[in-house]
């Protein structure tokens, strides 16, 4: 899908500036190794929402201007407003395709004279080809190589080169099954129950467990299909199932003066359907040797492929937090990242453009300590009580918490109109403090503050998982919302 070909763009090449214009930018300096360097003085989001309005925040602070990219659906979308400069992308396009339109971005780009392009998450944001079309223009992609995006993008290649770097795996096949009848010999072979996962793509998509072999014909044809909907290619890969794993994800950031590093953990084991509701830094679950050992195994991993900008590197970890198991990396930066930021008193997006345009990490970030526990509820347009079915529409009222350790990051309004064909998440609400314990009783307050009016919203769902002796113990797995659901049905 992403493979190397023709493009049609307005130029390929964009002019040097000369020496004056470079002295007066604070983020001017070259990057080595790339001699088609340029300074960089205005940054374009190619993404929408909350995401694109957190790269503005930090290209602002940097002294860089702006710019958005808008589908017709988000003519109201606050991100629009949030730029310095916004311009229509995909008129005749679907409301996602839009912001795929890769060529009409960077033509977008190269008219308005911008420097850099970031991805944000989702979309465009692991597509090597669209960093491949950036850089062939001039454009500097904000994240890793094309390359190395193709590499690690592909979950079976990514499996093989953790393995290679001695990073563990769990037991499974070798590479892609040829199909259904060659993944249950597969899955014969390590013993069920086994995980069913697409090769390509993301987001808890093309990923169907089977518990034995009776059902493994019908969930392999389903992860397929729908990995061959999402992402045009349905290859699958077999592994054995963690039974109650962890999901505990490490963020990890380079750059080009050799310097590879790791942020610490986020527990993402609070979700439904693949999709988290609930994040939290560092990890009620794994002791400080087992951090220590994740980190010097993600650190690795991405010093083997010269990985460079942020990243992320999943892990399952069982039940008991003895041993832990690669599972991918998304080459990119994470919804959830704004956990890592707090603790870590550091600032993800800013460090992604200093990175990008041939910058060392800062040095406060170099030396940084952890500091406290934050915990983010992602507040998403959904009935958790009727299956959580999206629920579009207009925004009646719109109170956001605040005070101190509270931040919200959104891009909704009072009267602002949730589209239905977008994820449904609308802000993320964040709080942190010196503990834990507070940690947890300051999300309270922060939900019970939290007044959306005229659409439905996980808020009370989460305020329940917020007051759970469960999570308080942080006594909880991947499965735990899928149980307490099942439990409440039967009550």
């Amino acid at each position: 899908m992403d493979s190397p070909g023709p493009v049609s763009l307005k130029r390929s090449q964009r002019s040097r500036p000369n020496k004056a214009e470079q002295t007066n930018d604070a983020l001017a300096c070259p990057p080595p190794n790339r001699p088609g360097w340029r300074p960089i003085r205005k940054i374009l989001a190619a993404n929408r929402g909350e995401i694109a309005i957190r790269i503005f925040r930090a290209a602002t602070e940097l002294d860089i201007k702006t710019v958005a990219i808008y589908s017709k659906e988000d003519f109201g979308s606050l991100h629009r407003y949030k730029a310095d400069e916004s311009f229509l992308v995909g008129a005749n396009k679907s409301p996602i395709g839009a912001y795929l339109s890769a060529e009409e971005i960077v033509n977008i780009a190269i008219e308005h004279n911008v420097d850099a392009i970031h991805p944000g998450y989702g979309f465009l944001s692991e597509n090597a080809r669209f960093a491949e079309i950036c850089e062939s223009c001039n454009v500097t992609f904000i994240g890793p190589s094309a390359e190395v995006i193709r590499t690690m993008g592909d979950k079976n290649t990514a499996r093989a080169t953790a393995t290679a770097n001695g990073v563990p795996v769990t037991p499974g096949s070798d590479g892609i099954v040829a199909d259904a009848v060659e993944g249950l010999k597969v899955a014969k072979e390590v013993g069920f129950p086994v995980m069913i996962k697409a090769t390509a793509g993301g987001g808890g998509r093309g990923m169907r467990p089977a518990m034995s072999e009776d059902e493994f014909k019908s969930q392999f044809q389903a992860a397929s299909k729908e990995a061959e909907a999402c992402f045009n290619n349905g290859d699958c890969y077999i592994e054995k199932l963690v039974l109650e794993p962890h999901h505990i994800e490490f963020q990890v950031l380079a750059d080009d003066h050799g310097n590879y590093l790791h942020l610490g953990e986020r527990d993402c084991s609070m979700q439904r359907r693949n999709q988290k509701i609930i994040e939290e830094c560092p990890s009620p679950l794994i002791s400080p040797e087992m951090r220590e050992r994740m980190g010097e195994a993600s650190v690795r991993l991405i010093e083997s492929i010269s990985y460079r900008n942020a990243g992320t590197i999943e892990y399952l970890v069982n039940a008991d937090a003895t041993d832990f198991y690669f599972m991918e990396m998304n080459t990119r930066i994470q919804v959830e990242h704004p956990v890592t930021e707090e603790v870590m008193g550091c600032e993800l997006i800013k460090e992604q453009i200093r990175i990008a345009f041939g910058q060392p990490v800062s040095d406060h970030v170099l030396g940084v300590e952890p500091r406290g526990h934050s915990i983010e509820c992602r507040i998403n347009a959904e009935d958790p009580y009727n299956n959580f079915t999206p629920s579009p529409g207009t925004i009646d009222l719109w109170y956001a918490p605040g005070g101190k350790g509270v931040r919200v990051d959104s891009h909704v309004y009072s009267g602002y109109t949730v589209p239905p064909h977008y994820d449904s998440m609308i802000a993320k609400l964040i709080v942190t403090a010196s503990s834990r314990e507070v940690a947890i009783a300051r999300m309270k307050r922060a939900l019970s503050e939290f007044t959306i009016r005229g659409i439905k919203t996980t808020i009370p769902f989460q305020q329940e998982i917020i007051d759970h002796p469960d999570f308080i113990a942080g006594k909880y797995d991947i499965a735990w919302v899928a149980n307490y659901l099942e439990e409440k049905e039967v009550e």
